[in-house]
């Protein structure tokens, strides 16, 4: 069976990661990203006139492949890089890593057989880069992300920095309005790029070929993001060495800093050394004039600084920067109070902590726009710190969570407790511009405080039934149904019992119809996408399709209470990432084919067969439901009848059990056993309640034989029937499975749980509050004194005397 995209590039990083041996992944990512770009060059390129990259004769990946178990193979690996980075002016970026280092990857065995194994990981047949790609994030783009998102996580504290996360990126690409470029003369930069990810994400936003410029200080991450340039098709990217601060290398004719229309960073965190090379307070590009020089031992806002300076009069840009820069005093409170008055901050995005390579602590994306920078009246600011999930050490942000930021941002809408518009005049007579998020947006949850009169006295306050009232609007007359006023005022009793709740709203006619409601929903978004779903051909791209099938359900549930609309969104990419993408991709490079392969075994036996686009399930739910339901049927009464050996297995197994001579040193009973102490006993009176026991169990013994060789049977002419059909499937049988029962089932039942889970909130909330103030202090009390009398009355009896 073809293996998965998404399990190409775990099994890439698996086998790398295992060869790896001692060196740190900062260093041997330089070797794996040298052979993968090596092996893309060599695909895409190898024996064709006029390419983008010249492969030299003896330079393709064949060459390499044919290196394999040659005792001198780093030497020859060597010298067919620097052929190949002689051809293309390379010199000095793919040809960094010396693949001949005895000191990194062993000698002599050791590194033949290290490096034959590296070299062997990029042979698999999935890994062809020789097609056009798909879209910009195809099988290269997908393969370099995971290598350098695993490089990243595997590097360590300060060494991980060369990599932005792939959702900050995404991020920062959207809330710069790149997708709004018209000409390919509009340029972006970033002057600490790293490896060229966050320059490559915001330039993907647009159809425009948009110029890109980035500078790096460290030699080995400048040819990292030279590499990344090619790779992903832009060969013209200008990546430059050398300190940004001490000694930018884009500037006018006359020696000023160029400026670009868009900038994205993320720099080095409170660098420490960031002054050296140059004397600030006499900084020939003028940046931190009318501003303040930075602190001594923190670079901060020399960043901020240079990259506003670096933006033109309408430039817009993001950067990343660590919480602090927001509040901290002296000098960076002089500098940021006149970034503020000058109007230069559109907003800034709270990320969550933990997001960043080499450091856990949280950071911000401030929003850089000078066009019409004079007429700004305030900062639009974002508390997006609690959106996350955990993935192994580090937080990731979900797909809702960058869609809500960026949906947020861009439509400048006030969220309680997560956005907010701030006025100058609250940031500068209120705040003295501190810009510390939680001072403007109070993201805490409500405290559940207990009501001690109800505790006193019973009841369930009114104002935590109130605050339910999202799903009493929702579920008109339901709260009367449930709650009843008690005699005192401001207090309620449950009509119903609270085991009964969840069952009772279950019924509720009101809570059906939201249900239908919800239901009809998705099955208008079904309607609208069925049939696009089952034209895909050869010439889509994914992307597109995922875009499109989001988006609608996204503004299909945006208005349906109770139902958050961003986790609607999350099912669909869950879904899309964890099975779809797959499936579209195999649409997409194979057609609408039911392509069956042999699975195999880790030690490569055959384990049969299978479809990777139709699962069996699918085709038997279909076509051979009814002998499936016969198989279940014979494997409910071997079930059966096994639970009942053991039941007489625990009944009588035990020491002087009838079965007590049967049972082995396993706990078992075979029929070879059986049969032994059987003839052994056979007419003795003295045993008759034992042969009794035995016959019963073994002719329970022959029923399973019987059942478990019918059912083996049944699974064999099964799968036959099942390998005929795959080979009869039509094209419109094939869509109707993959379309109609795989993909639009498990997105229904992603709908229906959450329908379970709006009940369930609803239910436990009521239950909770029920079981609170179910017994008052009174009655605790009593059951206290009932309890003291009991024990006093047991200690009487012994003799004791307790007061």
């Amino acid at each position: 069976m073809a293996i998965k995209k998404s399990e190409l590039y775990s099994h890439i990083w698996k086998s790398c990661n295992e060869l790896r041996g001692g060196m740190d992944a900062s260093q041997y990512k330089d070797y794996v990203l040298v052979l993968l770009f090596m092996k893309y060059v060599s695909d895409k390129y190898a024996n064709k006139p006029d390419a983008l990259i010249e492969v030299p004769q003896g330079t393709t990946y064949e060459d390499i492949s044919n290196l394999k178990g040659d005792k001198e193979i780093g030497d020859k690996l060597n010298k067919i890089i620097s052929k190949l980075a002689k051809a293309n002016d390379l010199q000095g970026v793919i040809d960094q890593v010396d693949f001949n280092d005895s000191s990194k990857l062993g000698s002599g065995k050791d590194m033949q057989d290290r490096l034959s194994h590296l070299v062997a990981i990029f042979e698999t047949p999935a890994l062809d880069f020789s097609k056009n790609r798909i879209d910009d994030d195809d099988i290269l783009g997908d393969t370099y992300e995971y290598l350098m998102r695993n490089f990243a996580t595997e590097s360590g504290k300060s060494k991980g920095q060369f990599y932005t996360p792939a959702e900050v990126s995404r991020i920062m690409a959207k809330v710069i309005k790149i997708e709004k470029t018209e000409s390919p003369d509009q340029t972006i930069y970033d002057p600490t790029c790293g490896s060229g990810s966050l320059l490559l994400k915001a330039a993907a936003e647009t159809d425009v070929s948009v110029s890109i410029y980035g500078q790096e200080n460290d030699n080995a991450t400048r040819a990292l993001a030279v590499m990344n340039m090619w790779l992903h098709g832009v060969p013209t990217a200008e990546i430059w060495r050398g300190n940004t601060l001490a000694a930018p290398h884009f500037k006018n004719k006359e020696g000023s800093l160029k400026t670009f229309d868009f900038a994205v960073a993320n720099p080095p965190f409170s660098y420490k050394s960031w002054k050296n090379g140059f004397d600030p307070e006499n900084d020939v590009y003028k940046r931190f004039g009318g501003f303040g020089i930075p602190p001594v031992k923190n670079g901060d806002y020399a960043f901020l600084l240079h990259f506003i300076k670096s933006l033109k009069s309408t430039g817009k840009g993001a950067i990343i920067l660590p919480h602090g820069v927001l509040f901290r005093g002296n000098v960076e409170a002089q500098i940021r109070r006149n970034i503020i008055q000058r109007g230069y901050v559109e907003s800034v995005i709270g990320l969550p902590a933990n997001l960043f390579y080499g450091t856990g602590i949280p950071a911000c994306i401030i929003v850089i726009n000078k066009e019409n920078a004079q007429n700004r009246k305030g900062i639009f600011l974002i508390n997006a710190s609690k959106g996350f999930f955990k993935d192994g050490n580090k937080n990731r942000l979900r797909e809702q969570d960058i869609h809500k930021i960026v949906d947020t941002f861009n439509k400048k809408v006030e969220i309680p407790k997560y956005s907010r518009m701030v006025g100058f005049k609250e940031i500068k007579e209120k705040n003295d511009f501190n810009l510390n998020i939680p001072r403007y947006i109070d993201s805490q949850e409500k405290e559940d405080l207990h009501d001690i009169e109800a505790h006193l006295k019973g009841g369930i306050p009114d104002y935590n039934i109130n605050e339910l009232q999202g799903y009493w609007g929702v579920y008109p007359g339901l709260k009367d149904i449930i709650f009843k006023p008690s005699q005192r005022k401001g207090y309620s009793e449950l009509l119903i019992a609270k085991d009964k709740v969840k069952k009772f709203i279950l019924t509720y006619p009101k809570f059906k119809k939201y249900a239908e409601e919800t239901k009809d929903i998705f099955i208008s978004w079904k309607k609208r996408h069925v049939g696009r779903l089952k034209s895909i051909s050869t010439s889509d791209k994914p992307k597109k399709i995922i875009y499109n099938l989001s988006e609608d359900i996204l503004k299909s549930f945006s208005d349906k209470k109770l139902i958050n609309k961003y986790d609607i969104y999350q099912y669909l990419m869950n879904y899309w990432y964890d099975v779809m993408k797959d499936d579209v991709y195999i649409i997409v490079e194979n057609g609408w084919k039911a392509e069956i392969s042999l699975i195999k075994n880790k030690k490569g036996k055959s384990k049969g067969w299978g479809c990777e686009l139709i699962p069996k399930k699918l085709v038997i739910n279909r076509y051979f439901q009814k002998t499936q339901e016969n198989i279940e049927q014979l494997a409910a009464e071997s079930d059966k009848v096994n639970q009942r050996e053991k039941e007489m297995t625990e009944e009588h197994g035990g020491e002087e059990g009838l079965l007590e001579e049967v049972v082995n040193d396993k706990g078992n009973i075979t029929k070879k056993d059986l049969d032994k102490r059987i003839k052994e006993i056979k007419g003795d009176d003295e045993f008759k309640d034992e042969l009794k026991i035995l016959r019963e169990y073994k002719k329970l013994l022959n029923k399973e034989t019987k059942l478990k060789k019918e059912i083996k049977e049944a699974e064999k002419e099964l799968d036959k029937d099942l390998y005929e059909k795959y080979k009869t499937l039509t094209e419109a049988e094939i869509k109707t499975l993959v379309v109609d029962d795989k993909w639009m089932v498990d997105l229904k039942q992603d709908i229906r749980g959450e329908l379970d889970r709006i009940s369930q909130r609803l239910t436990g909330r009521i239950k909770e509050l029920a079981e609170r103030y179910e017994e008052t202090l009174s009655e605790i009390n009593k059951e206290v004194g009932k309890l003291e009398e009991e024990v006093n009355a047991h200690l009487g009896k012994m003799g004791f005397e307790w007061k």
